[in-house]
């Protein structure tokens, strides 16, 4: 990788790491928050240069004068504004968060000054209206229209009086987003629930047990601990015979932030998200009005495929009326079985649904997920990754060396059958203290043609939490991973390929730039298929102690498995995306009670949901997607896509019909070509189109579930 057109910097800046890495890539290790601050001002200073010389009358306004320069600006803040969010995420200090929260009003107020510089919006208004503009490329093109419209959402036609409420309205949302996911690392962070006798540790895989010992060693407590990660977590709630254990971890999962959560010497609910959540709705609410809209979710729909409020409430009200009647016949079947084999006392308790679910499978299919998990060490997953990766669309990956946060995380460059590096990226594949929960990819870096004509070729960040590797009887055990979490990983390679394999050279659309936001799943979901075909599976899998890979009648049970309780699993996201949709569509200003808006959420699962709500559950205030990950009136977007993707992968089992393989080159070279490669150079119904040569249904994604009669026939 090449350093080119770097930064001309005063002698006090030219060792700052967050500088000096021009476009390569930055040294993580070498970055402490001392370097935040001047960093940060000296490349907002450059910025605002670039705009006022971009606004002047004599500035033309064309490509290379306009957007050109005013793109290499904002690419040098955003990318190490970038390195520094990321590293708040994935190796959080307080050192660095105070550092972050400081700089992140300035770097706010830029971003929304952007949006509302009249000057700047009237130059490409000026540029969209010349004759220059049919010269310019489809992409570029794109950009220019993308512009304008992200300017009049930004409040550049706002009358003067509204732009300085406008712009508070951004930089206390933006405070808010990263105080609520603060609050949810350090309750998650905080919490530790040791256990001291064996016996309470029955059922528990032998890794989840040592990884407790592990935890507990860490703690300098004696026994066993376990925290509300993920990895420590979810194990107790699907094996522990123990049944005041598993009550234990889920009450303290379901209160986190909230006024039920324990209080850990900080303060009375320091950590509470409820009153950030009102806030968060009520700024919404406010933008949206300002900006001339109904309601945040209208707003929202400006940079998305759906049309209106209602169309997505309609798509989301028939899919929960599809799945119900599964997911009541799943309710029945697990209360039934819970009382009559497991002879559990009283109702089924929600700390006891992952526990009476994993044992009715088992039952059910005579096996577990940790007898599968067995088979999946990750180095031969990432391995069966690769190879799917490569089979489809004609590239080759290989491990790199690029600077790093962390001795866990990895890196690898994609050639191209020249052998050219075309794009790198990194996989940071374990949950650890100071890192954010959950999984991502990010952009670390897009691709973009260089006005020398060289291309910049892009890097990406993939994120994960699995469970680190442990001893077992004093040796280091390979990692192994649950089949969940090789979906998880597909899914956001799905992403980083979307991002890397992108031919657009327009930064502005360029990978996932610019597609709409209710399309930018399909990448990822599509990937997610390939993890129940055997063709893929029986390449990716070796069992942790012996090396064999997975059975094939392992794979036949795993797979008559694969829609298990599938109704209520759909009903669940889809009560999510609704309590999400339904907030930001019909909210009430005048809302003064945070109760009211836990209130509003339950009123919603009571509509439609066949389990009946624990009282105590406050999922809502740790709901990150959209209270600080940029889902908000944007998480129905998973089902959304979810029917893009099913009906783009029902063309692979289409050609696995006639070729007898699903990783078929020719139409993972279609696929690459008009979904991948074009990025948000264009529509993304254009570019569905432009693949299945027609509109997508509903049908595939449906049958892949397990809720339509022709799914409930091949069952």
């Amino acid at each position: 990788m090449t350093t080119n057109n770097q930064l001309t910097l005063p002698d006090s800046l030219k060792n700052n790491p967050l500088l000096s890495f021009g476009r390569d890539i930055a040294s993580y290790a070498s970055i402490k928050p001392e370097h935040i601050a001047p960093a940060i001002d000296y490349l907002l200073e450059q910025a605002e240069q670039a705009v006022v010389i971009a606004t002047t009358a004599d500035t033309p306004a064309s490509w290379s004068s306009l957007a050109e320069p005013l793109e290499d600006a904002t690419e040098s803040l955003g990318r190490s504004w970038g390195v520094i969010a990321h590293l708040n995420s994935v190796a959080d200090t307080s050192e660095l968060r105070s550092a972050y929260g400081a700089m992140l009003p300035k770097v706010t107020a830029f971003f929304s000054s952007l949006g509302q510089n009249l000057a700047l919006y009237d130059k490409f208004k000026s540029l969209s209206q010349s004759p220059e503009f049919n010269q310019l490329s489809v992409a570029q093109k794109k950009v220019v229209n993308n512009s304008l419209r992200d300017f009049r959402l930004g409040g550049a036609e706002l009358a003067q009086a509204d732009k300085p409420r406008f712009a508070e309205i951004q930089d206390e949302q933006a405070h808010l987003a990263k105080a609520f996911s603060d609050h949810v690392l350090d309750a998650t962070d905080a919490f530790i629930h040791t256990v001291s006798d064996e016996a309470d540790l029955l059922g528990l895989p032998e890794d989840a047990i040592a990884a407790a010992a592990e935890l507990a060693e860490q703690k300098k407590v004696q026994g066993w601990a376990f925290s509300l990660h993920f990895p420590s977590y979810y194990p107790v709630m699907q094996y522990a015979e123990h049944r005041s254990l598993r009550r234990t971890m889920y009450e303290a999962y379901v209160t986190r932030c909230s006024e039920l959560a324990p209080q850990f010497g900080n303060g009375e609910d320091a950590w509470n998200n409820s009153e950030n959540m009102l806030a968060q709705l009520r700024l919404r609410n406010e933008e949206a009005h300002l900006l001339g809209y109904a309601n945040y979710a209208d707003l929202s729909l400006a940079a998305k495929m759906a049309k209106d409020v209602a169309e997505v409430d309609l798509f989301l009200n028939d899919i929960a009326q599809k799945a119900k009647p599964f997911a009541k016949l799943d309710w029945q079947e697990l209360s039934q079985f819970a009382k009559s084999q497991l002879h559990l006392e009283g109702e089924l308790q929600p700390w006891d649904i992952a526990f009476a679910a994993e044992r009715l499978k088992h039952e059910r299919y005579s096996f577990s997920e940790n007898e599968l998990k067995q088979y999946f060490p990750l180095p031969k997953v990432l391995e069966g990754l690769f190879g799917v990766i490569q089979s489809l669309f004609d590239v080759q990956i290989e491990g790199a060396d690029l600077p790093t946060w962390h001795a866990d995380v990895k890196s690898f460059s994609i050639s191209n059958q020249a052998g050219e590096k075309i794009a790198y990226f990194y996989l940071d594949p374990y949950a650890r203290p100071g890192k954010r929960g959950g999984a991502w990819m990010d952009d670390a870096r897009g691709r973009r043609q260089l006005a020398n004509g060289e291309i910049q070729v892009p890097v990406a960040y993939l994120v994960c939490n699995f469970a680190p590797p442990v001893k077992l009887n004093g040796k280091l055990r390979q990692p192994t991973i649950t089949h969940d979490d090789v979906i998880t990983l597909f899914h956001e390679s799905g992403h980083g390929l979307h991002h890397l394999l992108t031919q657009v050279g327009a930064l502005g659309v360029s990978g996932i730039n610019g597609v709409e936001w209710d399309a930018v799943e399909l990448p990822s979901q599509f990937m997610e298929n390939f993890c129940w075909e055997w063709e893929v599976l029986e390449k990716m899998t070796a069992h942790a102690e012996t090396g064999k890979p997975l059975p094939r009648d392992l794979y036949e049970k795993m797979l008559a498995a694969k829609n298990f309780q599938s109704g209520l699993t759909t009903l669940r996201q889809v009560i999510f995306s609704l309590v999400d949709w339904r907030l930001h569509s019909t909210f009430d200003p005048k809302t003064t009670e945070e109760q009211a808006v836990l209130d509003f959420s339950r009123k919603i699962a009571d509509t439609y949901n066949v389990i009946p709500q624990p009282t105590i559950s406050r999922w809502l205030n740790t709901f990150s997607h959209i209270f600080s990950g940029g889902y908000a009136a944007g998480y129905y977007s998973y089902k959304w896509a979810e029917v893009l993707s099913a009906d783009a992968y029902s063309a692979f089992e289409e050609a696995a019909k006639l070729t007898g393989s699903v990783l078929n080159a020719d139409t993972g070279a279609r696929y690459r070509t008009e979904i991948l490669e074009v990025g948000g150079s264009r529509s993304a119904a254009e570019s569905f189109k432009a693949f299945r040569g027609r509109d997508p249904k509903i049908d595939a994604l449906l049958r892949h579930g397990g809720l339509s009669k022709e799914a409930s026939l091949e069952g």
